[in-house]
């Protein structure tokens, strides 16, 4: 049984404010194991710039998929796991089941209680965005569901109270 398959690249930006690419043409990337692009580079201006430096390299024309794979291997290179939440990121994120329900609590989600100060409510928060960020490797929709708790539960933080007559 042979499988359909189209070259590929995958472009993310870097801290540096450029752009590194990854692509695979002789065959499709897969998380587990991870599989090695066939070819690539960093330090590109522009997403265009990448893309046309890629595709010269495979000689061909290469689809462009999402940039989690070039960060992957990003962290490769680096000497870290290509999914840094182990097995959990074997799954596809539309696959994976979320560890925070979608109607947990802002505090839960937030891991603090509804007596927290601003400044411990500003380290959770902190703390919790490295951790889901699609940047460091997690999902954008868990990371954005943070960041519209912190939001909340920072306008509760600094609401003044109501005095009671």
């Amino acid at each position: 049984m042979s499988e359909l398959f189209a070259p590929v690249c995958s472009i993310m930006l870097t801290k540096r404010r450029r752009f590194f690419w990854a692509a695979w043409w002789s065959g499709p990337p897969t998380r587990v194991p991870f599989r090695k692009p066939d070819a690539c580079d960093g330090g590109a201006r522009s997403f265009e710039e990448a893309r046309a430096a890629a595709e010269k390299a495979a000689g061909t024309t290469l689809g462009v998929i999402d940039p989690l794979w070039a960060r992957a291997y990003n962290r490769v290179l680096r000497g870290q796991p290509a999914w840094p939440n182990g097995s959990r990121d074997a799954e596809p994120a539309s696959v994976r089941r979320e560890t925070s329900p979608a109607n947990a609590s802002l505090w839960e989600l937030l891991g603090v209680g509804p007596g927290v100060t601003d400044e411990e409510l500003k380290a959770a928060f902190r703390k919790k965005a490295l951790a889901t960020h699609p940047d460091q490797g997690g999902d954008a929709e868990t990371f954005r569901r943070v960041l519209r708790a912190y939001t909340e539960a920072r306008r509760r933080v600094r609401k003044p109270k109501r005095k009671t007559p």
